[in-house]
Parts: C-alpha cells; sequence; structure tokens
C-alpha cells in the first residue's frame, strides 16, 4: 500500500520533470536546435499538422536549421507558418529547401528567455510539491482508515520528502544548466 504511493509519486514527479524538459527546449537559445520549431504548425490540405509530420528539420551549422519539405507544393506552406509562428523567425527558401537563420540573441531577449525559464522552473517546483501534498494525503487517510500505523506513516512521509527534495533539486539543476546556455553569448 505504502510502496505504491511512493510509486506513483515517483512516477508522477518524473513527469513533472519531462514535461519541464519539454518547456525548456522550446524556450531558444542563440544555437539552432530542431526542437524550436516544434510548436509550428502547418496547414496540410485543409488540417492542421505538426511541422515534424510534412518536413524534415535539421541542423546546417549553429545558427541555421534546415527544412525540407516532403511534398514540393508544401514548401511556400511551411514557410508561411514558419513566418506565422510566434518565433521571431525569417526563413529563406532556395529550391526545396527552407532555411532559417536563428537571429543572434540581444541581452535583453536572453533576459527574457532567462524569466520565461525560471517561471517553467517554478511551475515544475509546484507541480511535484503538489503530488508530495497528494501522496502525504494518501498516506493520512490510511492511517485514519487504521489501515497503517502512525509510525509508518511518519516514515513514508519522510520518505516522500526525501523523493520531493531530490526532484527539486534536478529542478534545479536543469534550470541552472538552462540559465547557463542562455547567458552563453
Amino acid at each position: 500500500m505504502i510502496n505504491a504511493i511512493k510509486e506513483d509519486a515517483k512516477e508522477r514527479m518524473e513527469k513533472s520533470l519531462d514535461s519541464l524538459g519539454h518547456a525548456f527546449a522550446k524556450i531558444r537559445t542563440g544555437r539552432a536546435h530542431p526542437s524550436i520549431l516544434d510548436t509550428v504548425r502547418v496547414d496540410y490540405y485543409g488540417s492542421e499538422m505538426p511541422l515534424s509530420q510534412v518536413a524534415n528539420v535539421g541542423v546546417e551549422d549553429a545558427r541555421t536549421l534546415t527544412v525540407s519539405p516532403w511534398e514540393k507544393n508544401m514548401v511556400p506552406e511551411v514557410e508561411k507558418a514558419i513566418m506565422k509562428s510566434d518565433l521571431g523567425l525569417n526563413p529563406s527558401t532556395a529550391g526545396g529547401v527552407i532555411r532559417v537563420p536563428m537571429p543572434p540573441l540581444t541581452e535583453e531577449t536572453r533576459r527574457g528567455y532567462t524569466k520565461q525559464a525560471r517561471s517553467e522552473a517554478e511551475g515544475g517546483r509546484v507541480a511535484i510539491r503538489n503530488i508530495r501534498r497528494d501522496a502525504l494525503a494518501q498516506l493520512k487517510d490510511l492511517q485514519k482508515d487504521k489501515e497503517i500505523s502512525e509510525d509508518d506513516e511518519r516514515r513514508a512521509s519522510e520518505d516522500i520528502q526525501k523523493l520531493t527534495d531530490s526532484y527539486v533539486k534536478r529542478v534545479e539543476e536543469l534550470l541552472a544548466a538552462k540559465e547557463t546556455d542562455l547567458m552563453e553569448v
């Protein structure tokens, strides 16, 4: 019973970390990375599709992405979708390949992205603490129903607190790495 609660909490905290990693991937740094275009959606014969499902996204060099649509007639649609995205990118087409240069980040945009990263990290910490609260409430209910002893409940609560602390520490490590990445010129 107690182990199931701990496992569930650990699983959910791991998912929170994964979610934070995806959120950090969307915050662009000065370097080109295909995940920057993950949020771009393209009008593909009347339905909105993720860019990754209609084109191949690659890295040409440190500051340039290449997008190769699988169908030649999709090039203008893909280019339009990248321009319409809120990423501030200006693609240029050369034949069937779209090149997306990454504009250098100004000090102001770096600070803005750092602030956004801190906000995402705080969201991750809050999610982890909410998972801890849920797990502790489940333990209290078990103890109230006399299914576990007070000592078992206290020991399990301490274990869940240690688990929470370790995941919050991992959030801090991810944030520190992202801030370092953002402030690098």
